[in-house]
C-alpha cells in the first residue's frame, strides 16, 4: 500500500488494533479487510453476495480511493460497532432532559462520536424555576456542565472530544453566548455557532433592532439592535475563532424531511445539518486519485461514487448505536455524506491555481457530477431495498421524482485525519502550508507537500537549501529561486482573499445535500472588518453557515509554521 510515513504513524495511534498492553496486532492491510468484510455483512440482508461486496469495498479503501468517516475505521468489526460520526441530541428545558442527553453524548463521544446540541429551547439566566421556586442558570452554564463531562470522557483518547454548541440569536441570552470563548479557558471542547435566521439579517440589513424571545414561554420579552450583536459577533470570532453562524432558516429550507421534525443543530464541524436524535455516516473521495493526463476520469469517479453510497448505506444496517432514539431516526431517514478531499492536490495536478475562474467552475462541474451520481445510486438501491421510511411527505416525494433509498447523500467534510492516511490535502481546504507541523492526538506530524517537492524536481529549482527555507517559512513567499508561475499555483490559505474561499464553499454547497466545512483562514494582522465582510458575503452567496480563524487568535493552534502573518 502506498502509505506515508504520516500515515503509518496515524494509523498506529489511532486506528490498528492493539492488545491488551497497547501493541499495535494490525496491519493497514488487514485493518481494510476488518472494515470491508464487517460492512459487507449487511448485503446478506438483501440476498446479495457479500463476498463480492466485501473485495469491492476493501480494494476501493485499500487504493486510497475513499476512506469512511473515522469511527468505521476505529470500530468496524469490533464488539462496539458504533460506525457513525455525527450525531444531534435535544436539550429540551428540564433537568431530566439536560442530563439524559449528557448521559447519552458520553455514550456517543466514548464511542467516537461528535455531538451537536442546540441549546435555545433552555430558558435564560435569571427566569423563573415554578418547581422551586428559585431562578434559572441559563444555556451557558449548562454548557459548562457538558464540557467538563467531555474532558473526563475524552473519546476513550481515541478521538479529542467533540461537540456543537448553538443558540438562536433571538434567545435572551445570546450576548452571554457570544462572548463566552473570548476566554480561552471556557468551553474547550466545544465549537459554537449563533443560529442566525432571516429575520435577524433583514434587520441587520436595515439597521434595525429584533425581538428576543423566552423560550420557556414564547413571549417577547426584549429587544436588540442587529448591527450590535452583529458586532459582538465578528469581535469574538476575530478575537477566537468562535463563533461561527449557521443561516439556519436556509437550513431548513433544504430540510428533506420537513415532516419529521425541524432542524436546530450540525454536527461538531458545521457540515452536517440533523433532526434530533439523528446521525449520518460520512466518507469522502480522494479527488487526485483520478487525474490521468491532464484532466478527471470521470467514469472511473462514477463507478467509485457508486460504490461509495451503497457503502455507506450498509454502514447504516451494520452500525451498533449506543442510543435507541437515534437507531430509529437514522434508519428512518437513512441519510449518508459522501464528499471529497485532495481537491487542493487535484487543483494542482491539473495546474489550476486554488482562487481561479476556472477552479470554481471545476468545483461546481465536480460536485454538481458526484450529487447526480450518487442520487441515481440511491434511487437504485431504493429499487433493490425500498425508499428511506420516511420518504412519505419528504420533500422527494413528489411525482416524477425517484424513490430515494437516502435522504441526503453528500456532505463536504473536513477529513483531518482521514486525509493523513490517504497522503492527501484536506477536504476542500487550499495547501494551509507547503511545509508545516502539526498535533495529531499526542504526536506532532512534519507535512510537505508531496506535489511540490515533485514540480521542484521536474523544473529542476530543487535543493536541500530551498527545501530547508520552505519548511522554516511555510511558504514560498520571500524564497529565492521559485518561478512565479508556482508560487501562484502554490499559493496557500493565509494567501488567498476570504472571498475567494467563500466563492469555493458556495460553489461546493450549490451542489450539495447537506452543507459544507469550511475555514475562511485569515492572516494575523487581519481587521475585524474583514471578518464582518466574510460572514456577510456567506450569506448572500447561499451558504449554509461559516467558519472564520484568524491565524495565531486561539492559544494551542494545531498548525503551526514560522511565516504566519
Amino acid at each position: 500500500m502506498e502509505l506515508t510515513a504520516n500515515a503509518l504513524q496515524v494509523l498506529k495511534a489511532r486506528y490498528l488494533l492493539k492488545d491488551g498492553e497497547g501493541n499495535v496486532i494490525e496491519s493497514p492491510e488487514e485493518m481494510f479487510e476488518r472494515i470491508a468484510l464487517a460492512v459487507a455483512e449487511a448485503e446478506l440482508e438483501y440476498g446479495e453476495d457479500r463476498s463480492f461486496w466485501s473485495e469491492r469495498f476493501l480494494e476501493l479503501m485499500s487504493s486510497l480511493r475513499f476512506l469512511p468517516n473515522s469511527p468505521a475505521i476505529m470500530n468496524a468489526g469490533k464488539p462496539l460497532g458504533q460506525l457513525a460520526a455525527c450525531f444531534v441530541l435535544p436539550v429540551e428545558d428540564s433537568i431530566p432532559s439536560i442530563f439524559g442527553t449528557l448521559k447519552n453524548a458520553a455514550m456517543i463521544l466514548q464511542s467516537g462520536g461528535g455531538t451537536g446540541f442546540s441549546f435555545s429551547r433552555l430558558r435564560p439566566r435569571a427566569d423563573m424555576v415554578r418547581s422551586t421556586g428559585g431562578i434559572s442558570s441559563g444555556p451557558v452554564s449548562f454548557m459548562k456542565i457538558y464540557n467538563t463531562a467531555t474532558d473526563v470522557i475524552k473519546q476513550g483518547g481515541a478521538r479529542r472530544g467533540a461537540n456543537m454548541g448553538i443558540l438562536r440569536v433571538d434567545h435572551p441570552d445570546i450576548l452571554e453566548f457570544i462572548r463566552v470563548k473570548r476566554d480561552s479557558a471556557e468551553l474547550g471542547n466545544f465549537n459554537i455557532s449563533v443560529a442566525l435566521t432571516d429575520a435577524f439579517m433583514e434587520a441587520l440589513n436595515r439597521g434595525e433592532s429584533y425581538n428576543l424571545v423566552n423560550p420557556r414561554s414564547g413571549l417577547v420579552v426584549g429587544e436588540l439592535a442587529a448591527r450590535l450583536v452583529f458586532d459582538e459577533i465578528v469581535t469574538s470570532a476575530w478575537m477566537s475563532g468562535d463563533p461561527g453562524v449557521v443561516f439556519i432558516d436556509r437550513i431548513n429550507r433544504a430540510n428533506p424531511t420537513p415532516n419529521i421534525g425541524e432542524i436546530e443543530s450540525t454536527n461538531p464541524c458545521g457540515e452536517q445539518p440533523l433532526l434530533p436524535y439523528e446521525a449520518c455516516v460520512l466518507g469522502s473521495l480522494n479527488l487526485e486519485r483520478y487525474v490521468k493526463d491532464g484532466s478527471l476520469d470521470y467514469p472511473s469517479l462514477g463507478e467509485d461514487v457508486r460504490t461509495a453510497v451503497r457503502f455507506l448505506d450498509d454502514v447504516i444496517d451494520v452500525n451498533c448505536y449506543p442510543v435507541p432514539a437515534v437507531e430509529r431516526m437514522h434508519k428512518g431517514n437513512r441519510k449518508i455524506g459522501l464528499g471529497v478531499m485532495g481537491w487542493a492536490d487535484t487543483l494542482i495536478l491539473l495546474a489550476l491555481p486554488y482562487n481561479y475562474g476556472k477552479s470554481f467552475a471545476l468545483a461546481r462541474e465536480v460536485m454538481g457530477f458526484i450529487r447526480d451520481v450518487s442520487r441515481n445510486a440511491s434511487a437504485e438501491l431504493a429499487e433493490q431495498r425500498g425508499v428511506f421510511p420516511n420518504f412519505p411527505g419528504s420533500i422527494h416525494d413528489r411525482p416524477g421524482l425517484p424513490g430515494l433509498r437516502n435522504a441526503t447523500a453528500t456532505t463536504i467534510a473536513p477529513t483531518g485525519t482521514i486525509s493523513t492516511i490517504a497522503g492527501c490535502s484536506s477536504g476542500i481546504e487550499p495547501l494551509f502550508a507547503i511545509a508545516y507541523k502539526r498535533m495529531v492526538l499526542d504526536t506532532e506530524l512534519t507535512e510537505i507537500n508531496g506535489c511540490f517537492v515533485e514540480v521542484a524536481r521536474q523544473r529542476g529549482f530543487w535543493s536541500a537549501e530551498l527545501m530547508r527555507e520552505v519548511q522554516r517559512r511555510g511558504v514560498l513567499r520571500g524564497v529565492r529561486g521559485v518561478p512565479p508561475d508556482v508560487r501562484r499555483l502554490f499559493r496557500t490559505a493565509l494567501e488567498i482573499p476570504p472571498a475567494d474561499h467563500i466563492e469555493m464553499q458556495a460553489a461546493f454547497q450549490e451542489f450539495t445535500d447537506n452543507a459544507v466545512s469550511k475555514t475562511i483562514n485569515l492572516p494575523n494582522r487581519a481587521k475585524r472588518e474583514e471578518v464582518a465582510k466574510a460572514c456577510l458575503l456567506a450569506y448572500e452567496k447561499g451558504c449554509k453557515g461559516i467558519t472564520v480563524f484568524r491565524y495565531g487568535s486561539r492559544r494551542g493552534t494545531l498548525v503551526r509554521f514560522e511565516d504566519v502573518d
